[in-house]
């Protein structure tokens, strides 16, 4: 019979210990999601950078690459999800339009409070939609850091956004083709 009981108290401590380490291992995910995608020339575009799995999340900071052929960056703001832990410092990052970057984008709650956990949005990026084509959007730079300040493990999803040409600009190139088949009909008969 103590054979049996040790048996059994070692699955509840294998099970209890593989427990403690999944938890430990437990990664947030950041990722981004483009309003509309795809976009139309002209148009702007609201990108959120938002977070799932978050234990503790106390901090942050990334940069985010783009290609200015297609995007213009024109703001950044702080999202909601911080916010709910206490009073929030954020910094909008460094718009630079000619290499297609905005630089250390941050947000850090201010004083000793423990940490946010869910999910939400981090931070709302804008763009004016300048060119056609797809725009890859690469974070680099990024980290969490828990209320401890040690970095919790994470994951960084990058997207990507496609122009396409306004409706008009199909229904004119339509037009215009059909004009052209038209006289093309005509000189023939």
């Amino acid at each position: 019979m103590n054979m049996v009981k040790l048996s059994k108290q070692t699955l509840l401590a294998a099970a209890l210990g593989l427990a403690a380490w999944g938890s430990a291992q437990a990664q947030a995910t950041v990722s981004l999601s483009a309003t509309p995608n795809p976009v139309n020339v002209g148009s702007t575009l609201q990108v959120s950078v938002n977070i799932t799995g978050a234990l503790d999340l106390y901090a942050y900071q990334f940069s985010l690459l783009f290609n200015p052929a297609v995007l213009q960056a024109t703001s950044s703001s702080d999202g909601s999800f911080l916010s709910g832990g206490g009073t929030v410092f954020f910094v909008p990052g460094t718009i630079n339009n000619t290499t297609g970057s905005i630089s250390f984008t941050a947000g850090s709650l201010l004083g000793l409070l423990p940490g946010v956990n869910g999910n939400g949005t981090l931070a709302t990026l804008n763009f004016n939609v300048t060119g056609l084509g797809a725009s890859a959007l690469n974070f680099t730079d990024g980290v969490l850091v828990n209320s401890e300040l040690a970095d919790l493990p994470s994951q960084f999803v990058n997207a990507t956004v496609l122009a396409v040409p306004e409706p008009g600009t199909w229904l004119m190139l339509g037009l215009g083709l059909a004009t052209v088949a038209g006289a093309a009909r005509r000189r023939s008969a």
